[in-house]
């Protein structure tokens, strides 16, 4: 039977610019939440949040960078640090397909043209602006990078966009619609007005005094999130053809699920997400107690995190240890998937679980076995990655050791 394996691995973070860099940084126990101190913040409610440094978009040159969005240069660069991780596959280029997800797209040169047009009439919007704000933009432009003519596709599907893409190239490699896939998310969201947006809405923490302890998943104090950005790509490809071509095989994305709740456009229902659970264990051909590990999308919101407890305690009746990096790098929206999936993939490689950062108090109606303060061994051949976005979208992703 087909599978459909993992042989690259790129990723852009707050924690750094690279997935070894992240990795390492992770299992440290390091944190990647920071004060805003940029003059555009001083008034908002939410002065805090998950960046990535600048520096990681030099390789791209000054003519690429004046043509892309900060979400398009993201991902160019973890996709092509996937890209070389994989080995740069040998691949007929009508059998290579991009898919990459995003919640906003080009949101900040939305935010910024439209700034320009109000103050300054129509001639001063730049002629690349539609390019650059297109949600699709961030595929198109890895797609054009690679060569990759087998289809750059771009779910948009809130915070499940990232895992959304990993199942869809999943699904292509089954399918025999591509033998090779780079797919993951991306998000470069913080930007004044989403930060206001979210606080509006009472999505986010508000421990601006703190910033380091703001982003606290399952944790009995936690008041919201933190808004992160960056990019998570992987490089999938068909089995046999990585096998052929000597690849180093990193593990296997052996199941996946993507369901709708059609319950309410911000609330999660646990009923669904369990089912989603259900599902994915079920495409990888396995039962709840094959599973040694579970990242959880845990947004460190209070409802939010209670209801994914209820749905992995329904759904997996002895959960495994269960952990979540957004402690540590915030809420990386549409690419906070695809990094679930990048650590899930490394803890199963390497045998050990980051922490949860700052849970101090388990809140008690968590029954989860938490991993925090420091990192665990695990002998786990099988995680999950749990992916829930605004509208409904539950995504489930079952990876295994190869």
């Amino acid at each position: 039977m087909t599978r459909a394996v993992v042989t690259g691995i790129g990723a852009v973070t707050p924690l750094s610019s690279t997935a070894p860099g992240t990795w390492d940084a992770l299992v440290r126990g390091d944190q990647g939440v920071r004060a805003i101190t940029d003059e555009w913040a001083h008034d908002l409610p939410v002065r805090i949040a998950a960046r990535v440094d600048d520096a990681f978009a030099e390789a791209l040159g000054v003519r690429l960078l004046r043509r892309t969005d900060r979400a398009e240069q993201l991902a160019l660069v973890a996709g092509r640090e996937a890209w070389a991780d994989a080995g740069s596959p040998d691949v007929d280029p009508t059998r290579l397909a991009v898919v990459v997800g995003s919640a906003n797209g080009g949101i900040a040169t939305t935010l910024a043209q439209s700034r320009l047009f109000d103050a300054h009439g129509h001639r001063q919007v730049s002629p690349h602006a539609v390019t650059m704000l297109m949600a699709n933009g961030p595929a198109a432009w890895l797609s054009i990078d690679l060569g990759a003519r087998a289809g750059a596709r771009a779910p948009v599907s809130a915070c499940a966009a990232g895992s959304e893409a990993i199942a869809t190239g999943r699904e292509m490699i089954l399918a025999g619609t591509a033998d090779v896939v780079v797919c993951g998310g991306v998000e470069a969201g913080v930007q004044a007005f989403s930060l206001a947006a979210f606080a509006q809405a009472r999505a986010m923490s508000t421990r601006n005094d703190e910033p380091e302890r703001a982003s606290r998943p399952f944790d009995a104090a936690r008041d919201g999130f933190v808004m992160g950005e960056g990019s998570a790509i992987l490089v999938l490809e068909n089995e046999e053809h990585a096998r052929a071509r000597g690849a180093r095989v990193v593990g296997v994305v052996s199941g996946a699920a993507l369901t709708s709740d059609a319950y309410d456009i911000v609330g999660g229902d646990p009923q669904n997400q369990a089912r989603t659970v259900t599902l994915a264990l079920r495409s990888a051909g396995l039962s709840p107690g094959d599973l040694g590990l579970v990242h959880a999308h845990a947004t460190s919101t209070p409802v939010g995190d209670r209801n994914e407890a209820d749905a992995l305690r329904s759904a997996l009746p002895d959960p495994p240890p269960v952990t979540s990096t957004k402690g540590a790098t915030g809420h990386l929206l549409g690419a906070s998937g695809s990094l679930g999936v990048v650590v899930a993939l490394l803890a199963l490689r390497d045998g050990v679980v980051p922490p949860t950062l700052n849970v101090d108090d388990l809140d008690p109606a968590i029954d989860l076995d938490v991993v925090r303060g420091t990192s665990r061994a695990t002998t786990a051949r099988h995680a999950l990655v749990d992916a829930f976005g605004f509208g409904g979208h539950s995504v489930s992703v079952v990876l295994s050791r190869d």
